[in-house]
């Protein structure tokens, strides 16, 4: 009897083939190790260490000597610069002219800028991996970041809906998992469209990458 293989979650296309493929290695290629890469956390790991840790000689997660982090195609930050700007600044950094920016990372520390996306997604702001494209050592993702507006943002109401935005990301990550460099691509417009939606803000800017 053949072996039965698991439903792979993220890639339904697996098991839609039909059963008379030949296939180069006897079967369908199965995803096993970088699923659980993402279930278990690897990048939802580094994103805890992020905000609750304070020195990156503990963190378990990256390479701090080779770490980069990369938004929207600008200048790479390094693991020190990350972890002094916090998550929410690496994101929404921009060099955007201040009359044009939603929300000046410049202007925030690692502290308030968590502090105002607490306030404004009381119930968390969740983040979650749609589909996942390639294995280790690059891995190529799909994400989704969402939460329900129910708090004030800068002194905006909130409106009790969904806020979302959803991009892709990499990870290129060492013979041990450990995260060497992360790239995100994804349009703060999404964001800001949401958080800045009820009437009493200016408009944000649309530009997808927002440099």
């Amino acid at each position: 009897m053949a072996n039965v293989v698991a439903k792979d979650k993220y890639r339904s296309i697996l098991h839609d083939e039909a059963e008379n493929i030949k296939w180069r290695h006897g079967g369908p290629p199965t995803y096993g190790l970088v699923n659980q890469l993402f279930e278990e956390g690897r990048t939802k790991s580094w994103e805890m260490e992020l905000t609750h840790k304070i020195r990156l000689q503990d963190f378990k997660t990256i390479v701090p000597e080779k770490f980069k982090f990369f938004v929207n195609g600008r200048e790479g930050l390094t693991a020190e610069e990350t972890l002094s700007l916090g998550s929410y600044n690496a994101l929404l950094k921009s060099s955007l002219p201040d009359n044009f920016k939603p929300y000046k990372a410049n202007e925030e520390t690692f502290e308030s800028s968590h502090e105002a996306f607490k306030s404004a997604f009381p119930r968390g702001f969740a983040w979650e991996v749609i589909k996942v494209f390639t294995g280790p050592p690059e891995i190529a993702f799909k994400f989704r970041h969402w939460g329900f507006f129910e708090g004030p943002f800068k002194g905006h109401a909130p409106t009790g809906k969904i806020v979302q935005f959803s991009g892709l990301g990499t990870l290129k990550v060492d013979d041990s998992l450990k995260v060497e460099e992360v790239e995100i691509y994804y349009d703060p417009g999404e964001l800001f469209g949401g958080l800045l939606s009820n009437g009493d803000s200016t408009k944000s800017s649309a530009c997808p990458f927002s440099n």
